[in-house]
């Protein structure tokens, strides 16, 4: 093994988070018996902040090794790494609660549900912010926006539209089921391919700003000298760079999935508190799905707001979209063929509210990434979806 590379990414800050992280988790499933509702108020309290600051711990040391495997291989790949680790271990956790005992028939609706409104709205308007006014206005890749937002539009229309519109109680038939779910993981798969080794040009950065920042970026992240380091404009196939840096790259994806399973592992965790904590107030129970979405896309999240900061406007796309894409490409076969397999009813429907917050927030999309440049009035109507789907939860 490459005794550089493994120093380089086994760093001291590196291995501290991995331990922080799994110690948490292996303390908390050693105590579980014991830390069952109801729990005194203090504690429950107390326990919430400790778990929450450990999953702020945990999160920057996945935006670490993300951010260095983006600029070591460049965009889409980098962004790709983090946004299919993070949703995989999503999705596994689901399956398992559907697996598990109880009734979780809108587990897979909600998840996406939350996760469409924090990345599409929240995030997405967050970042672009940041970045218009850092820098004024900025231009994006708007080919690969734009196969973005078709995916989107069939995909969110197959998972929460289209089953409202059937006569089977907001879910799918056996039959229909397992075709949406095949026909779904199918054309992931497939834009996935073209994504990374067709179009990978139409998912990179054009503005000049968003360019020099990803260069000046991977100058400093990947710790090499001048030589060995392409520039945006003389990136090597994705091929050339994973022979070249095999070992680099191979352990810095180890590290990141290391440290992101305690995040969404904590989350769930979380969860439980959560749940508890709010059932003793008046506030709605849905507000836990929407923090819990928050808390496992954390990292992401990070991410996407320093990029928007470093002025990387497409690498904000590239996460924020493509995070979502991932999510229901993944999420809602897994929901669908679990159901089968197990005779539980999955209701995939959407409220009517939902259904128009959705509608808004792709025409929105569409509308404003048209554009050729992003300005700060284009992250202005994000935001404000995203604060009247807050006020729908506590209506």
């Amino acid at each position: 093994m490459d005794t550089t590379s493994r120093s380089r990414v086994f760093t001291a800050n590196s291995l501290t988070r991995i331990i922080i992280g799994w110690v948490a988790v292996a303390v908390l499933a050693a105590t579980a018996d014991f830390l069952g509702p109801p729990l005194p108020g203090t504690m429950l309290l107390a326990l919430l902040m400790a778990v929450v600051a450990i999953i702020m711990v945990c999160s920057f040391g996945v935006v670490t090794q993300a951010e260095k495997l983006a600029n070591r291989m460049g965009d889409p790949y980098g962004s790709l790494v983090l946004t299919i680790s993070i949703v995989l271990i999503e999705v596994i956790l689901i399956s398992a609660v559907m697996l598990g005992p109880g009734d979780h028939t809108t587990i897979g609706r909600d998840s996406v549900m939350a996760v469409s409104m924090i990345i599409m709205n929240l995030v997405v308007g967050a970042a672009v912010l940041m970045a218009t006014r850092k820098y004024g206005a900025l231009s994006h890749n708007r080919t690969g926006t734009a196969t973005y937002s078709a995916m989107l539009v069939i995909l969110l229309a197959l998972a929460f539209v289209i089953p409202g519109q059937l006569d089977h109680g907001g879910s799918y038939p056996p039959g229909v089921a397992v075709t949406v779910a095949v026909g779904t993981l199918a054309a992931y798969g497939y834009f996935l391919y073209r994504q990374m080794f067709q179009q990978p040009q139409d998912f990179a950065e054009v503005d000049p700003i968003g360019r020099a920042a990803a260069w000046h970026l991977h100058e400093s992240a990947v710790e090499t000298p001048q030589h060995d380091v392409e520039p945006p404009t003389q990136r090597q196939p994705i091929g050339k760079i994973f022979a070249k840096h095999r070992t680099e790259i191979l352990l810095r994806i180890a590290v990141l999935i290391i440290t992101v399973i305690p995040v969404v592992i904590l989350a769930q965790y979380m969860a439980a508190f959560l749940d508890d904590g709010l059932s003793r107030t008046t506030l709605p129970i849905e507000l836990a799905g929407v923090l819990i979405a928050a808390i496992v896309f954390l990292p992401e999240t990070i991410t996407a707001i320093r990029a928007g900061i470093a002025g990387e406007l497409q690498r904000v796309i590239n996460l924020c979209h493509g995070a979502l894409v991932s999510t229901v490409s993944f999420t809602i076969p897994a929901v669908l063929l679990i159901g089968l397999a197990t005779g539980q009813t999955v209701i995939l429907a959407e409220t009517g509210a939902n259904v128009v917050l959705l509608a808004v927030t792709m025409l929105l999309t569409i509308n404003n990434f048209l554009a050729p440049r992003l300005t700060v009035m284009h992250a202005v109507p994000h935001l404000m979806v995203f604060g009247v789907y807050v006020l729908l939860l506590f209506s």
